[in-house]
């Protein structure tokens, strides 16, 4: 079973530096409660790392 996340956005990008908001965009989100499933793969997961206080994640398995 592959594993995905579930990326949940939880804080506006609004005063963000560009590249958070080109993180935020490049994860397909955009505004406070959207929520993206992405597979789990160090890609997405070093999008995560860098924009944690503007995000949450959960680990799911289909």
């Amino acid at each position: 079973m592959a594993k995905k996340l579930k990326i949940t956005q939880t804080r506006s990008i609004i005063d963000r530096p560009v590249r958070q908001k080109a993180t935020i965009k490049a994860l397909g989100l955009g505004r406070p409660n959207y929520q993206v499933i992405h597979n789990d793969t160090p890609q997405i997961r070093g999008m995560v790392k860098k924009i944690p206080h503007l995000v949450s994640v959960e680990e799911i398995t289909e």
